[in-house]
């Protein structure tokens, strides 16, 4: 029976005699009501205990959850990431792993710390001035508040897990095993307190990590200064011009001798101008920095407009590139400059320069030092003046360059961004305000620079700038004494297995030891840890696990005494944690109980810094899946999945922090996910009104459809999200619900007695088995490699045109006008097998749906599809001489059904079974195919002539189809009026108005 329909109707009576579908699955949805209710019924049986019971034995499948923080309402994109996650672990579960999750969250550190702050400075209190166990109370509160508020959202998106049982990095245990780990590094020797620049916000008062800093836009000052030459002494004047030996004579001695002497006096007239966006780090300035091999000039300046700082004969050293640019800054024409000679990297190496401050009345002396040249490879002529200004407390670069060169470290800013107040000129000048907003530092320089004639020319410019993605003010580079892992120092742990030094142990794990999607996330990560510094582990803040370590008095950091090393002090500390938390490190005699009797507490100083929270989360390993029952047996974890922004925080830190503690990366895999985007594919921002909230998702469409988008989409790149968007994930949500709806209504009543094995089945059944077996692969596979999208095309086209648009289509009149019959029994025993199928193989994704359409077959209070597996398909449904027969079947049906429609279209039928067409087939062995099954079935006509015939000029053709060519002709005879066909016989039964199949049907 046909979907189309004429304008003509089955009597009643014998509509009454069609097997129509009975069910009670409605087409709406209603997501955003039901889905609590499914919630809690899950609760109330139990669904994920039980999985743990029923998977005893089974291999352990453990996707290590990355804890967000606990300080704030759920955005979009930890729904993307919660909703993979879960697609994860239900998917493994169903193809037989025992697969666990145990989420978590991240409870310390400076998130929920500021949170608190913030509370204080709006009723104008110094949190300074609380005891800092009250402050951590109160830290620990606002977390657990927050905790409470996320894991009902998370529960909310269908998301399962031991919710019961999450892991907290706030939790007694969890901090003592994160002390107990940082006394790893304590003892392997890899601990060490150094003063090099790190990422400072003056705003928060602490060193932040990479992964704490964002770039935004802003404006500064940039500045060109003339630091004027002192000296310039290199042997290249004495091999300038040489003259060969054999006309050598005093005479012509004493000629190149002048001229290198001109040359050298020449340049010690000139001066070297640098370029900074960073005007306060030049009272720090310690050296200049060349390109080896950058081509570079010596300048006279011929002419000047009015309003400029430059003097005519005044002499200055640039990049060549670059000189016209900085020239311009300084409102010079080209024909106010002129180029003297070139400049070499040789000459450069013996040039000193004078600091621009030196000698200036008031300084007493502060800046009466020579500031070197020295070749840096990381100078580029890109911009600037082809010299970098060298300041080694405030820059990456800098500090390396310092470090080769014995330059001295310089403490002119203080915690606040401020100068020192002895400092002369600038002190008590400010970087930054409290407020995160410019300071005066930057213009007390520029006009410092003023009076000796220093500055060149003045800009405002903008320019991309860290800053704290909390605070959001600007962050600086700043020379702090701070507590690091060595990263390239020998680990004194015995655990050379994958290298010797914490980063040679990453970089084997990465390439050896971990697998990565998508494969783009290990040159990332690789590039990353090449390239990056040691770990500084120090916060100056007061919520999180201390660095738990003494320091003898008196001694110096690089003493071999100057840490406590002691098994004993550490058992005391981690002991005191697990009962009372690392509060017990701030209590009053805190250093006297885990010392005394060991050591003499007098001759030691306590460490109150914290740890990173990085290094917090990085030790999850140990006390998540080392720890826990439900952990992992080897302490490794099968899959970490975040964000792709994790590859310099979570993935980045745990690597680290197990490199250091047990010798290899702490998992087997990593999946990493993009960000979302609004519809237009912007970030989202609540100054632009883009923001999509889960929860408004989820009240107007049901936390389904927010599933269905993670599913439909390639998560591994940006997702894009929005009202059109969610439009179109909801019409292929009902799509879905239509087929599982068809394939309830028509399984009512089927029992086992109607079950009919394959190998008795039609040929069509048989290759929907086929499909059937394909499939089964395509969506096991996809699962273990974490193709989700892959998995729910492969199903969702299935569906919709292998099932809906074809065999649906063609078993529709079996399935509701045959009467007791193997192919009808057939058909069933098929819809049953799809039906076990495409509920479990869908589970994972639509978990909410898959588990109504499940209890609307299998009602029951123990009954879900969550507590099953994916069933297993038989390989021998698989049949490829089948599957390339059919294939030829379905190109001639769409011949035959497209000349139909262009029949239908023209009013000349307005059902397919008004038709009887003639079939012309060219291929001899496709002819054959189609004589072998009742083609005018599958075609869904009321008769069919199969030809070997050439067709004739006028028949229809599909130029992608060729050698099949369709003559439309009207089917003879009277319509059958209960199952629409016309046909010869109808009314020549017992019943009348029916054809032998009907009336047959009818008894």
């Amino acid at each position: 029976m046909s979907s189309d329909t004429s304008s003509e109707t089955v009597s009643h009576d014998y509509k009454d005699t069609l097997r129509l579908p009975q069910t009670d699955f409605p087409m709406r949805a209603g997501l955003p009501k039901r889905e609590p209710e499914w919630l809690a019924r899950w609760d109330r049986i139990g669904v994920y205990g039980r999985l743990r019971s029923t998977a005893a034995g089974r291999v352990p499948f453990v996707l290590h959850d990355g804890p967000p923080y606990a300080n704030g309402h759920l955005h979009i994109g930890h729904a993307l990431n919660k909703t993979i996650k879960d697609m994860i672990v239900r998917s493994r579960q169903m193809m037989g792993h025992d697969s666990r999750y145990v989420p978590g969250w991240d409870c310390h550190g400076l998130p929920i710390e500021w949170k608190i702050e913030e509370k204080y400075r709006a009723k104008g209190q110094d949190k300074d001035a609380v005891p800092v166990v009250e402050f951590r109370k109160e830290c620990r509160e606002f977390a657990a508040g927050w905790i409470g508020i996320q894991r009902d959202e998370f529960k909310r998106l269908g998301v399962t897990g031991n919710w019961e049982d999450p892991y907290l990095t706030m939790d007694f245990h969890a901090e003592a095993v994160i002390a107990a780990e940082f006394q790893k590094f304590l003892m392997n020797g890899t601990l060490y307190q150094g003063s090099k620049p790190v990422m400072w916000s003056p705003v928060e008062k602490t060193a932040l990590a990479e992964a704490e800093v964002e770039y935004h836009d802003r404006q500064t000052e940039a500045i060109w200064v003339r630091f004027p030459v002192a000296s310039a002494q290199s042997d290249i004047y004495d091999r300038e011009n040489v003259i060969p030996f054999e006309e050598e004579t005093p005479e012509t001695r004493e000629a190149v001798a002048a001229a290198g002497s001109a040359r050298q006096a020449q340049l010690e007239r000139a001066a070297v101008l640098i370029w900074t966006t960073t005007p306060w780090t030049i009272p720090q300035n310690r050296a200049i920095c060349f390109g080896p091999s950058i081509s570079y000039g010596l300048y006279e300046v011929t002419g000047r407009p009015e309003e400029c700082w430059a003097a005519i004969g005044e002499l200055f050293v640039v990049a060549d590139d670059l000189a016209e640019e900085v020239f311009a800054a300084g409102r010079l024409d080209k024909d106010m400059v002129r180029r003297l000679r070139p400049v070499h990297p040789e000459e450069l190496a013996g040039v000193v320069c004078a600091h621009p401050f030196r000698g200036l009345d008031g300084a007493h002396g502060e800046w009466d030092f020579d500031v070197r040249l020295f070749p840096g490879e990381h100078v580029t002529a890109d911009a600037g003046t082809g010299f970098v200004h060298t300041a080694p407390s405030h820059g990456d670069d800098d500090y390396q360059i310092g470090l080769k060169h014995g330059l001295p470290m310089t403490f002119n800013i203080l915690d606040d961004s401020s100068f020192r107040a002895d400092l002369p000129f600038f002190g008590g000048e400010a970087v930054l305000k409290p407020n995160g907003k410019p300071g005066g530092a930057n213009k007390a320089v520029i006009e410092k620079l003023k009076e000796p004639g220093a500055l060149f020319a003045l800009k405002r410019i903008t320019i991309s700038d860290a800053h704290s993605w909390r605070s959001k003010a600007p962050v600086i580079r700043l020379n702090r004494p701070q507590w690091f892992a060595a990263i390239d120092r020998a680990v004194g742990d015995g655990q050379d297995r994958y290298g010797s030094t914490i980063r040679e142990r990453a970089l084997t794990s990465i390439d050896e030891l971990v697998t990565w999607t998508p494969p783009r996330g290990r040159n990332r990560l690789h590039a990353m840890i090449e390239q990056r510094p040691d770990w500084v582990l120090s916060r100056q803040r007061a919520w999180g696990v201390p660095l738990t370590c003494f320091t003898r008095v008196g001694a110096k950091p690089d003493a071999a005494d100057f840490l406590l090393r002691n098994e004993e002090v550490n058992a005391r500390i981690v002991e005191a944690f697990e009962k009372e938390g690392a509060d017990a490190w701030y209590v009053e005699g805190a250093k006297e109980r885990f010392l005394s009797g060991i050591v003499n507490p007098d001759d030691y100083e306590q460490v109150f810094d914290i740890l990173d929270v990085w290094f917090d989360s990085g030790s999850t390993h140990a006390f998540v899946l080392r720890d826990r029952a439900d952990g992992a047996p080897d302490g490794i974890a099968d899959v970490y999945m975040e964000g792709t922004d994790q590859h310099r925080g979570w993935f980045h830190s745990s690597l680290l922090q197990a490199c250091g503690t047990r010798g290899r990366a702490p998992y087997k895999a990593v999946v990493t996910h993009g960000f979302t985007l609004d519809e237009k594919g912007m970030k989202m921002s609540k100054s632009l009104g883009n923001v999509v909230q889960p929860e408004t998702v989820v009240k107007q469409y049901g936390a389904d459809i927010l599933r269905l988008w993670v599913a439909q989409a390639d998560y591994t790149a940006d997702q894009r999200i929005g009202d059109e968007i969610l439009k179109g994930t909801a019409d292929s949500y009902r799509r879905l619900r239509n087929t599982m709806r068809f394939i309830l209504g028509n399984l009512a009543g089927f029992t086992e007695a109607d079950r009919v094995e394959a190998a008795e089945m039609p040929e069509l059944e048989r290759w929907v088995l086929h499909r059937l077996a394909e499939l089964d692969q395509v969506v096991r596979e996809g699962y273990a490699a974490y193709d989700f999208q892959g998995v729910f095309q492969a199903i969702f086209t299935f569906a919709t045109v292998d099932l809906s648009a074809v065999y649906f289509d063609i078993r529709k009149d079996a399935l509701y006008c045959d009467g007791p019959s193997e192919r009808r029994n057939a058909a069933l025993t098929v819809l049953d097998l799809l039906f076990h199928r495409l509920t479990t193989w869908l589970a994972p994704v639509l978990v909410f749906t898959m588990e109504e359409v499940w209890l609307e077959r299998f009602p029951g209070e123990d009954s879900s599809v969550h507590l099953v597996d994916f069933p297993e398909t038989p390989a021998a449904w698989r049949d490829e001489a089948l599957a390339e027969k059919w294939a030829g079947i379905r190109r001639a049906r769409r011949v035959v059904t497209a000349a139909l429609e262009v029949q239908r279209r023209d009013k000349v039928i307005g059902a397919s079974l008004e038709a009887a067409p003639v079939v012309h087939v060219e291929d001899a062995r496709l002819l054959a195919d189609l004589g072998t099954v009742a083609f005018d079935d599958i075609c869904i006509t009321s008769g069919m002539t199969l030809s070997g015939d050439p067709a004739p000029g006028s028949a229809f053709r599909l130029p992608d189809v060729p050698g099949i060519g369709v003559v439309f002709a009207l089917a003879k005879g009277e319509k059958c009026q209960r199952c629409w066909k016309i046909l010869p016989d109808v009314g020549t039964h017992a019943h009348p108005g029916v054809c032998g199949r009907c009336d047959a049907a009818l008894g």
